[in-house]
């Protein structure tokens, strides 16, 4: 049968540059920060910034990050937005655009055009984001090289003890008392990039809430196997006690591992797991 939660209070928070880990990105973080700031001052010598990384390092959490804590007027764009929304707007201050390699043809061009207007414009700023430097991005040469004249920032990845630190920090903005062991196990056991750590905190946020128990090893164990259950697979006949450390079973791997289906932790669109891109 499938699982029904009796709550939905596990809503992550939105995303800004107080809860985001800088590691060694606090040059960017100040910049974005201050971005807004600095046009309504005057002149602005830096007005478009490229920012690229691997998938959960944070690109898209900065961008939504520079949207919610504008005081103005800011204008958050994707794949996924409609193309007459990469027309400029003077009234619009911050244009921020993610996954620039995902743009199809036209909205290549329009946001060409919107690079050149901003460009023209000293009370506007734009900041993209993609997946590798501007020269290695599938694009247009045009584009490219835009993207490519204002300062460009590599996102670097979080080490294992930064995501450690991210996932107590977005514990404890839950209200969550996550277990001291919990999060090296996470990091052992399941996939290591930040959406799908972040998509099964939400998860397990929701789960301790059902079972109205405080989020431990024990509790994530509960959470795998009653998944496993949902999906239909027995748990295995050979399954050591909830209170000892499993031992590795090939033929029952989790999310690292791949062939365990774990639907249930699978973020949803515009979560807490979209912004660690």
């Amino acid at each position: 049968m499938q699982r029904q939660l009796t709550l939905d209070l596990g809503t992550p928070p939105p995303a800004t540059f107080d809860n985001f880990f800088a590691a060694s990105n606090h040059e960017l973080v100040t910049r974005l920060r201050e971005l807004e700031g600095a046009l309504a001052a005057g002149p602005v010598a830096d007005r478009t910034f490229y920012i690229w990384g691997e998938p959960g390092s944070g690109r898209s959490h900065l961008l939504q990050a520079l949207v919610h804590e504008a005081t103005g007027r800011a204008r958050f764009l994707s794949p996924q937005s409609a193309l007459t929304a990469f027309g400029f707007d003077p009234r619009v201050t911050l244009y921020a655009i993610d996954d620039c390699d995902g743009l199809s043809g036209a909205q290549q061009i329009a946001l060409f055009n919107l690079f050149n207007e901003v460009r023209a414009h000293p009370t506007s700023a734009l900041v993209a984001t993609g997946g590798a430097p501007p020269m290695g991005l599938e694009v247009r040469e045009d584009l490219r090289t835009r993207l490519g004249w204002g300062l460009v920032f590599h996102l670097a990845a979080l080490t294992d003890e930064g995501k450690a630190s991210v996932l107590k920090h977005a514990a404890r903005e839950r209200g969550i008392a996550l277990a001291d062991d919990l999060p090296a196990y996470l990091l052992t056991h399941f996939r290591r990039d930040m959406p799908s750590l972040m998509a099964l905190l939400d998860e397990l946020d929701r789960f301790s809430l059902e079972q109205k128990r405080a989020v431990t090893l024990t509790l994530l164990r509960n959470m795998t196997k009653s998944a496993r259950a949902t999906d239909g697979e027995d748990a295995p006949a050979d399954a050591p006690p909830e209170h000892d450390t499993p031992a590795p079973d090939p033929g029952t791997t989790d999310l690292l591992g791949d062939p365990l289906s774990l639907d249930s932790v699978s973020a949803p669109p515009e979560t807490a797991s979209t912004r660690f891109k």
